[in-house]
């Protein structure tokens, strides 16, 4: 049976009730409180060995009392509950030294085995700079009260006064850049530039450019030194987004950053020092990549330092009026008439599937703010609304089954039209042939599990010609894989 006693704070009877009876039946001794007064005496007096405290009381704020308990026992775990679950509560325990925080309601064999571990546990002191951070803005970067979006919070309330590397996944729409932000705000680097840059967005011959930057005369048309983004972000994050759509060259270079911390410009010679933090994101499956030769095993795992998924928002549907309101007052702030939900329409919307996520769900909430008269959205408005979405995305869905040439031409269009009113760099037959043949060449030999003469067969090619095309394009092989 455990051993230790915990003293548990919160005015609500029923709940003191029933986590006395779960942490009882542990084996635990558990003394209940209604108020922040009584909690105090009984720690300033050297009783309990945890301590599990909602943040709102009737005399005293929670967080104010974790701070204080924190001063005369620091050794002491103390777990806060709340039912204000939001990303900037967890973050705010977390600061004030909290061992884990829980939004109400929660699984009480979930807080029996926290209780356990912080038992079990040397305790951690609160950082210096969280305790010089003061207050947090009460905006709120992230919206959800849902299992999923708690287990975020809570991962994040850790990760902000890290430096760690983050790798964030998650469909598209999900909302990885406003992650990737709050790691900022809320982090060390507050203070420094956060700069994010995308690279499916950007040309691929001007990706190392764009990174690192370049010297005068380090290709065509470099007239003057260029600053690239891992200068611009120093002292603060660098955000890569879409990282799966990197080149293999630039991918090599980003390894060499991560493991040195220094880099030097495209033409140039010296070595600069990288002072940022790299937070990193995804919609693509990138430990396939990996296993195709299209993303670099070892660069994998030096983003992969702690990895956060997010959820599609078809599996926390239960967020939707918290989100569809806070769009709601978004578009009223922008000067859009001020709008309602009737709960029939808001039931519609937790009916569909949502394939572009958060961001079509905000889209959506600001065309009805903008274009319907009504002031209270009806079914019927949102219903032709999603049929209309439905049959969008069926035509994106049959678009699906163009050719390959069409792909390829579909490519080559967004290509040119990234470069505007200019052409794009010469030597385009050989780049585009280049960005064909890695992809065809490491699939093929995934398939025949590394066996380069079943690939070349495959291929159509000589073997000597197989060999030659590996070297050159710097393409894993690796023996018996699938």
């Amino acid at each position: 049976m455990a051993e230790g006693t915990i003293l548990v704070a919160d005015d609500d009877n029923s709940i003191r009730t029933v986590i006395g009876h779960a942490l009882g039946r542990e084996g635990y001794e558990v003394r209940s409180t209604s108020n922040a007064a009584t909690l105090w005496r009984w720690v300033s007096e050297g009783e309990g060995d945890l301590v599990v405290t909602d943040v709102i009381m009737p005399d005293e704020d929670g967080l104010e009392l974790l701070s204080r308990i924190n001063q005369i026992r620091p050794e002491l775990p103390v777990v806060v509950m709340s039912a204000r679950n939001t990303m900037l509560m967890a973050i705010r325990a977390t600061e004030r030294g909290a061992y884990e925080y829980l939004a109400k309601p929660f699984d009480l064999n979930e807080l029996a085995r926290i209780v356990e571990r912080a038992l079990a546990s040397p305790a951690v002191p609160p950082s210096e700079d969280a305790a010089q951070r003061g207050g947090l803005d009460d905006a709120m970067p992230l919206i959800g009260r849902s299992p999923a979006m708690q287990e975020l919070y809570r991962l994040l309330a850790r990760l902000v006064s890290t430096d760690l590397t983050v790798l964030i996944s998650g469909p598209s729409g999900t909302g990885k850049e406003l992650v990737a932000r709050a790691l900022h705000d809320y982090g060390k680097r507050r203070h420094g530039p956060f700069v994010p840059i995308n690279m499916a967005a950007i040309p691929r011959e001007l990706i190392e450019s764009e990174l690192f930057g370049h010297e005068k005369g380090a290709f065509t048309g470099a007239t003057t030194r260029g600053i690239g983004k891992f200068e611009q972000a120093e002292g603060g994050t660098l955000f890569l987004d879409e990282i799966g759509d990197m080149p293999m060259e630039a991918q090599t270079r980003l390894l060499r950053v991560l493991q040195q911390g220094e880099f030097t410009t495209v033409g140039g010679r010296r070595s600069i020092r990288a002072d940022v933090r790299i937070v990193a994101a995804t919609n693509r499956n990138l430990r396939q990549f990996v296993r195709q030769g299209l993303f670099r095993e070892d660069l994998f795992y030096r983003l992969n330092v702690v990895p956060l998924r997010l959820p599609a928002l078809k599996d926390r549907l239960e967020d939707i009026p918290d989100l569809v309101r806070h769009f709601l007052d978004i578009a009223a702030a922008d000067g859009l008439p001020q709008k309602t939900i009737s709960s029939e329409a808001m039931s519609l919307l937790r009916s569909y599937s949502w394939p572009g996520n958060v961001r079509e769900l905000e889209n959506l909430v600001r065309r009805l703010s903008a274009l319907y008269a009504e002031e209270a959205i009806e079914a019927d408005v949102v219903r032709m609304e999603l049929e209309e979405a439905s049959a969008g995305t069926q035509q994106d869905n049959d678009s699906s089954t163009d050719s390959f040439g069409e792909s390829i031409e579909r490519h080559l269009s967004r290509y040119f039209a990234a470069h505007e009113d200019d052409l794009p760099p010469s030597g385009l037959y050989g780049r585009v042939i280049k960005e064909v043949e890695r992809p065809l060449i490491a699939m093929c030999l995934s398939a025949t599990c590394g066996n380069q003469i079943r690939a070349a067969k495959l291929l159509g090619l000589n073997r000597n010609t197989l060999r030659k095309k590996i070297n050159e394009l710097q393409i894993p092989v690796v023996r018996g894989a699938q």
